[in-house]
């Protein structure tokens, strides 16, 4: 079974920059989508930017500009993904999680979420 684990969380100053990853187990093929998500406690995990399998991008308005997706694929499967982190604010700090959704080798759609990496900006 695919697992992701996300890594590159820590502490940086505001205005500063990060880049977080997100590796998965095994090469993904049928890849829909890959994403970033983020949580702080008490709220609900909100959206935070998407890549499609075609390079379309989506970002939360709150950080478009700042953020950036990308993936790299390797034999024709996506293997990670990537959130470059600038310009961050107080209010970037949370637990990211990254998510993939792709077909099954039986096509089934599948969602899957990895663990966390905190980030957290403060002087």
């Amino acid at each position: 079974q695919v697992q992701l684990q996300a890594s590159g969380g820590g502490l940086v100053q505001p205005g500063g920059s990060l880049r977080l990853s997100c590796t998965a187990s095994k090469n993904i093929f049928s890849i829909i989508r890959m994403g970033w998500y983020r949580q702080t406690p008490g709220k609900q995990r909100e959206m935070v930017a998407q890549i499609t399998n075609r390079g379309v991008t989506n970002y939360k308005d709150s950080v478009q500009g700042r953020f950036t997706i990308s993936t790299i694929s390797k034999d024709n499967a996506e293997s990670k993904v990537y959130l470059q982190m600038t310009s961050v604010k107080p209010e970037d700090t949370a637990v990211y999680y990254c998510e993939a959704y792709y077909l099954t080798g039986d096509g089934a759609p599948t969602l899957l979420m990895g663990q966390g990496t905190l980030v957290t900006v403060s002087s």
